[in-house]
């Protein structure tokens, strides 16, 4: 995993019942596929458009829903996850 990628692994295995319930191997794929639908949907004003971070919200949700992300625990992955991507914008950004 790149580093990128290691941030949206932690975001996701932050509840360790997530870990339990998907295994490492699922959520690096997870990872990677949130790092590059992120990536190629970050505006330059996302982090502050309430539409556009709605929008990043259901990419997040959609892609959690795919792999069978554990849904009692999808809230908290899904704004951990918006969090991380918002450090990683500004880094893009640089």
């Amino acid at each position: 995993l790149t580093q990128e990628e290691i941030a949206f692994y932690d975001a996701l295995a932050e509840n360790e019942s997530a870990i339990e319930a998907m295994g490492d191997e699922q959520l690096r794929v997870i990872a990677h596929e949130l790092l590059t639908n992120v990536k190629s949907n970050v505006s330059i004003d996302w982090a502050h458009r309430e539409s556009a971070r709605a929008r990043m919200r259901v990419l997040v949700k959609r892609i959690l829903r795919k792999y069978g992300y554990p849904p009692d625990l999808q809230e908290a992955a899904v704004q951990t996850v918006l969090q991380q991507a918002e450090v990683l914008s500004e880094m893009w950004a640089a």
